[in-house]
């Protein structure tokens, strides 16, 4: 499962057979939520992460959503 990226003890990743439409999981502690990334950006599920977790991971995938698209790409080979 690729790390695309951790900052502020949210670990940004995806795993290797995930499927389209293009999204994240987000991890810290014992916590984790799910993030599409397209069409829009939108939380999917959330596991036990604290509201604040939830809105800066949120925030965070808004600002590197290029990136968190250019790494899905380039992981998946499409």
């Amino acid at each position: 499962m690729p790390t695309i990226f951790e900052i502020f003890g949210l670990r940004f990743f995806f795993f290797a057979d995930d499927h389209k439409p293009i999204h994240v999981h987000v991890t810290k502690g014992g916590d984790d939520i799910k993030i599409a990334i397209e069409p829009k950006i939108e939380l999917v599920y959330n596991h036990g992460m604290k509201v604040k977790d939830v809105k800066r991971a949120l925030k965070l995938a808004e600002m590197y959503k290029k990136e968190i698209v250019e790494v899905w790409y380039k992981y998946h080979d499409e």
